[in-house]
């Protein structure tokens, strides 16, 4: 095969991608990458393919993900109708080289033609480009993953086809799982996961050189479809994701010092684990004749256990406390002297940060006010992917004048000002965070002395029974017994990860990120366990 060179980068890419990983950095908490390795190299065609689920911002974080050195650029794709306008969306698009991909739900009559489009994806993918699809065919706000659309294998079976006549040939699909922990909420976190890339060759699949036989792009689009769905949470409804979640913070409850991409697998175990539980609703199953009475008790337990985890976090969101508060029962004397020392903590630290918090009102102001107005514009699904977009976008705008503003109003120090402002920004956002986890945690200890110790010790007993029956369906799907040891020893250095107890408290307060012990936290005064109705 022919070493091919790939398309020069171009100014307003590069441009592009360093501010929006700036951007990023400032509005997620963390973003952690795996499997960097996997990536093809430029020069290498390759089709990136990734779930769909939060808009523009998806693809901003696939740019930002892969590093410079392995990829000079990915060649985008995006709906037809988010071209030729006025906006900064728009040029931001256009000028980063993306192509219009026409859809048949923005077609009055239906009808599209996207031939134009493939032509290009092929002479990028010819002269050793990347180029980047969706192939749910939208973004939308859902727990699922929507059923593929046969583009990405119908491009590389038209691209086999067209170099036929070069055996050495090969196009890699490299398939990639985005999850976003919280994806609109500001400070959460999002994994990036590049999987094992498939490769095709002229001279090892001619299955897919036309004429084709359609079955071979359906299989081929079923095999990704497995492949991106098992890097992230893919779940039927929010009421099974809600539910997952539970199980896996009381199977690896708060302070195992794991890793993302761990978390997100453990949470999508437990989900595949009570799949089954939606098929046959609420109530439990009767034995007949036909029926396997073991996989009819199994069956039985699973619902019950789903709605026993259901109820136990319904209670702990009626009382604003997190699972580890009744995991971990504390005298009354211990909840009061750490209630007098989160408050002076937060306390303190909120008045370290209230003067650049002056700064950033601007910016909460301006991002509020858009997105107030993008969740009036349709129905959950199909505006609250775009919710991100809206922040990432107001944010920098708003964050720029901010900036400019006060340059400008220093300008005899403008030398000083103009490193020194972005920098007191950055680290009163820091202190910020802790100020809020502080002032959650004394809440939190506060509503303690308000429950009181019999209805928590009540509470304890349930959480114990829950624990041991969450962790005979750990066993069972093949899950570690001892989480904490486990995950402390085979985690690696991932971005974020806090590695031991030691390292915790060395690094308890970090400029660069803030160092989680629950990868379920945003920047609120509560913890985000709530999704949207199913139905919404």
């Amino acid at each position: 095969m022919t070493a091919a060179q790939g398309s020069p980068t171009p100014w307003s890419y590069i441009l592009i991608r360093l501010l929006f990983k700036f951007v990023l950095k400032i509005f997620y908490g963390t973003i952690v990458v795996e499997n960097i390795h996997h990536i093809p190299v430029t020069g290498r065609p390759c089709v990136v393919s990734a779930n769909h689920s939060n808009s523009l911002t998806d693809a901003l974080v696939l740019v930002t993900s892969i590093p410079f050195k392995k990829r000079n650029m990915l060649r985008l794709t995006a709906k037809a109708t988010q071209f030729g306008h006025r906006t900064f969306t728009s040029w931001l698009i256009e000028s980063a080289g993306t192509v219009p991909i026409n859809r048949r739900k923005d077609s009055a009559d239906g009808n599209i033609n996207n031939t134009e489009a493939m032509i290009k994806l092929v002479e990028a993918l010819e002269i050793g480009d990347a180029v980047c699809l969706f192939p749910e065919g939208m973004s939308r706000y859902h727990p699922t993953i929507a059923p593929l659309k046969t583009g990405v294998a119908r491009l590389v079976s038209d691209v086999l086809t067209r170099n036929r006549n070069n055996l050495e040939f090969e196009i890699s699909v490299l398939t990639c799982s985005i999850t976003y922990m919280h994806r609109q909420h500001f400070r959460s976190d999002v994994l990036v996961t590049f999987h094992e890339p498939l490769v095709f060759r002229v001279k090892d699949n001619p299955e897919l050189i036309a004429p084709v036989d359609y079955n071979n792009i359906r299989l081929l689009t079923t095999k990704m479809h497995d492949i991106i769905s098992s890097g992230t949470i893919d779940s039927p409804t929010w009421d099974l994701v809600r539910t997952a979640k539970t199980a896996a913070r009381i199977y690896a409850p708060l302070g195992t010092f794991m890793s993302l991409g761990d978390h997100v697998r453990v949470i999508r175990n437990f989900i595949d684990a009570l799949r089954p539980t939606e098929m046959h609703g609420s109530a439990n199953l009767t034995i007949s004749d036909e029926d396997d009475e073991h996989e009819v008790l199994v069956l039985n337990e699973l619902k019950r256990l789903r709605n026993d985890l259901k109820a136990y976090q319904d209670q702990l969101t009626r009382w604003g406390i997190k699972d580890d508060r009744i995991r971990r029962p504390l005298s009354r004397h211990v909840t009061l002297s750490r209630m007098i020392i989160r408050f002076i903590w937060s306390a303190a630290l909120f008045t370290l940060s209230f003067p650049g918090l002056l700064l950033w009102l601007p910016i909460f102001a301006t991002t509020f006010y858009a997105v107030h107005n993008v969740k009036k514009t349709g129905p959950i699904f199909d505006t609250w992917d775009e919710i991100a977009q809206y922040k990432l976008i107001y944010g920098l705008f708003s964050g720029l004048f901010v900036c400019f503003t006060a340059v400008l109003f220093t300008w005899p120090i403008v030398p000083f000002t103009f490193v020194l402002v972005p920098a007191f920004m950055w680290m009163t956002l820091r202190w910020f965070e802790d100020t809020v986890s502080a002032f959650r945690a004394y809440t939190a200890l506060w509503r303690l002395l308000w429950i009181g110790k019999p209805t928590l010790r009540g509470m304890h007993d349930k959480r114990q029974d829950l624990h041991s029956r969450v962790m005979n369906l750990a066993h069972t799907i093949g899950l570690p017994g001892d989480p904490e040891s486990h995950f402390m020893e085979t985690g690696g250095k991932e971005k974020g990860r806090v590695s031991d107890p030691w390292d915790s408290t060395r690094r308890y307060f970090s400029i660069r990120r803030r160092r989680k012990r629950d990868w379920n936290e945003t920047l609120r005064l509560y913890d985000k366990v709530d999704y949207p109705d199913d139905d919404s």
